[in-house]
């Protein structure tokens, strides 16, 4: 979703137009399809942290937090055929994400936007308000062939936001309507609020649903993910989860080079999962991409500065970490997850084969920039 070079009016009443680009001496105003809310006690407030703009330009590079109410024209997001992952089609209903987590690797994409890749995109966030009433509309058209619809693969559905805004609840609900298959990917406890309507709609059709838990280190946690919700508190969804019989995998994910790739961590990370009913366990280690590059680099160098040539000597022909580490890191974590029997196959692997599709794999690595 891009701005499409529409315009509001800038704070002195003049129109823009597409003369006003190069005139002016300012940047051209976009957009942003700001819905009004009533002040409440002065402040036009939303919740979760954020709040509604005034009808003027969202500057990049501030230190606002805003919640930016648009009405998307498509919801429903076709995966490029080269993309080599296990789903064809996504759906999100925010873009940036409460979460902030340092090493998110969705953060470039909000300079499509004119926003930064840094605080713009945790504290920034795009809203598409109309996502239920448009994924209706999708699901209704002949031309849909009942695909399976994977959310959370961008930004994070049960982010903070959703909490004010609820719409998940009407997205599950249509989704389950048209009993087409979905999944959910998701860092966020608010999940449990759904739990009804998920439980609903596994009687239908195929759910899938994987909490996101890379490491169980709280001082770790609070660092690298400080708007999330306590690794502790996701084990309870993956628990709920399973103990309603929908079941929950878990994306163990980043694996964090120097800060959560050591055997001991890997071994006490995987009994906690497989303690609280994980259904299966897919380990991930950390990738670095455009705009997440930088700003994780900037973070480690102020939090853990020892551990900069670690990363600049892993990282340093691209966004992945060399095959040998991920193989090491990865034969730990099944060690791990045959000592406390978990043997089930990687989160997806069993419905593609169902399908006659491939488990999935790692994204195809685009160009990078250097680390330092």
């Amino acid at each position: 979703m891009r701005w499409e070079r529409q315009r509001i009016t800038p704070p002195d009443g003049r129109s823009g137009t597409a003369d006003s680009d190069f005139t002016g001496g300012g940047t051209p105003e976009l957009d942003l399809g700001i819905s009004p809310e009533p002040a409440r006690g002065g402040v036009r407030g939303v919740g979760a942290g954020l709040r509604l703009p005034e009808s003027v330009p969202i500057e990049a590079g501030t230190q606002d937090a805003y919640a930016i109410e648009v009405r998307a024209k498509s919801i429903l997001n076709r995966v490029p055929g080269d993309s080599h992952v296990p789903f064809q089609w996504t759906l999100n209903p925010y873009r940036g994400c409460g979460h902030a987590c340092r090493y998110c690797f969705a953060r470039n994409t909000h300079t499509y936007l004119d926003l930064d890749a840094g605080h713009d995109f945790d504290s920034k966030i795009v809203v598409k308000v109309n996502a239920g009433r448009l994924l209706r509309g999708e699901l209704a058209s002949p031309k849909w062939r009942g695909d399976p619809v994977a959310m959370g693969t961008n930004t994070d559905p049960y982010q903070r936001a959703e909490g004010r805004y609820g719409l998940m609840r009407e997205i599950i609900t249509a989704l389950t309507e048209r009993a087409n298959p979905f999944s959910i990917l998701t860092k966020g406890t608010l999940i449990l609020r759904d739990l009804d309507l998920i439980e609903s709609a596994a009687e239908v059709t195929d759910v899938s649903i994987a909490v996101s838990i890379g490491s169980l280190d709280e001082r770790l946690w609070r660092k690298v993910e400080p708007g999330t919700p306590a690794p502790a508190r996701r084990l309870e969804v993956v628990r709920r989860f399973a103990e309603a019989g929908v079941g929950c995998s878990v994306l163990m994910a980043p694996i964090l080079p120097g800060l959560s790739d050591s055997a001991e961590h890997i071994e006490h990370t995987v009994a906690a999962l497989a303690e609280a009913g994980a259904r299966s366990i897919t380990p991930l280690p950390l990738h670095l991409r455009p705009g997440a590059r930088e700003w994780y680099r900037a973070w480690l160098q102020r939090e853990y500065p020892s551990l900069v040539p670690l990363y600049a000597r892993l990282y340093r022909e691209g966004s992945y970490v060399p095959e040998s580490y991920q193989r090491e890191v990865i034969d730990l974590v099944e060690r791990a997850k045959r000592a406390h029997g978990v043997h089930r196959p990687s989160f997806g692997a069993e419905r593609g084969r169902a399908r006659g599709e491939g488990a999935g794999g790692t994204e195809a690595e685009p160009q990078q920039l250097s680390l330092l």
